[in-house]
């Protein structure tokens, strides 16, 4: 009797240590990625980003622990358009994980879909600075292609989960809702500003100035990825003063220098602006950048200061 109670007592104790469910183990480039499967897939997945939301995401350093991220992971989640081409494609190859590979179930790419602005109409070149080949590949600070990323993991996160449907079209119901009430207002908040030119340093906001209605008249960097020379700030300078804008929108792993002395001569704002989550501690998902990043913009124009 003792031997069957102690047994027992095991066998409780490995089914506790077992899930119920295995979760998907999912991996993006982003935070915003990871932001918006976990919101999709709820706890049917778990989401583990390889870039963190306050560093470059053109400038990632390949950790060696990322490969057994990549080696365990059933799904794959990239921006695409070459954002990740400097470090992801021999993470890939180290992690001899076939699932994870381009054109595999395992890998999908969150671009296909989405708004891409900025196609290149010529043979892109390096002297033409870090342009994207095949686009600008910042297409999430568009809240409207955040929802076809969320439908896209959605389909992938079913395809490889089927079991889950349920579960998974009732994450991106709820996700899709609140984007909707978010944007409502986002938009409302935006609106008095509408055609307002403003100048940022490099070309991360062309879907956010579509979305919200902002023209960008010029950049701080005279070329994508190309420090701001001399001559080119005092074009800016020039610029501003001839456009009247109002801001300059930096993101924060960028120098400031530039800015803060182009805002002294033309006494235009600077907005720390927060591409991604986890930019800041406080911005612990999708929608609190967008809500963080609107605040910032409405309390600049309307004269309250710089960020």
């Amino acid at each position: 009797m003792k031997t069957i109670k102690t047994l027992a007592a095991t066998l409780l104790l490995v089914g506790l240590a077992i899930p119920a469910q295995a979760k998907l183990r999912v991996v993006t480039s982003l935070q915003d990625l990871a932001s918006i499967a976990e919101a999709v897939g709820g706890d049917r997945v778990e989401a583990f980003a390889l870039a963190r939301g306050y560093q470059d995401p053109h400038f990632v350093d390949a950790k060696p622990s990322f490969i057994l991220k990549l080696s365990r992971a059933d799904l794959l989640v990239v921006a695409g358009l070459e954002l990740e081409i400097g470090y992801l494609p021999p993470l890939i190859d180290q992690s001899r994980n076939e699932r994870i590979h381009p054109g595999s179930a395992g890998y999908l790419d969150a671009s296909t879909g989405c708004d891409i602005l900025q196609k290149p109409t010529q043979v892109v070149t390096r002297a033409m600075g870090d342009v994207h080949p095949y686009g600008n590949p910042h297409y999430w600070t568009d809240p409207e292609n955040g929802r076809v990323i969320a439908r896209a993991i959605a389909a992938r996160l079913t395809e490889l989960d089927p079991a889950g449907k349920a579960a998974f079209d009732s994450g991106l119901a709820a996700f899709e809702a609140r984007l909707t009430a978010e944007e409502r207002e986002w938009d409302a908040k935006m609106a008095p500003f509408a055609g307002a030119r403003i100048v940022t340093f490099h070309e991360s906001w062309p879907n956010f100035a579509k979305r919200f209605k902002l023209e960008i008249v010029g950049t701080v960097e005279p070329k994508p990825g190309i420090p701001p020379s001399p001559t080119h700030t005092l074009e800016i300078i020039n610029l501003i003063a001839k456009e009247k804008v109002g801001v300059i929108l930096v993101e924060p792993y960028f120098d400031r220098k530039t800015p803060d002395f182009i805002a002294e001569k033309t006494g235009c704002k600077v907005v720390t602006f927060y591409p991604s989550v986890g930019g800041i501690p406080e911005l612990k998902d999708y929608f609190g950048v967008f809500g963080h990043n609107v605040e910032a913009f409405v309390k600049a124009m309307s004269g309250k200061g710089s960020q």
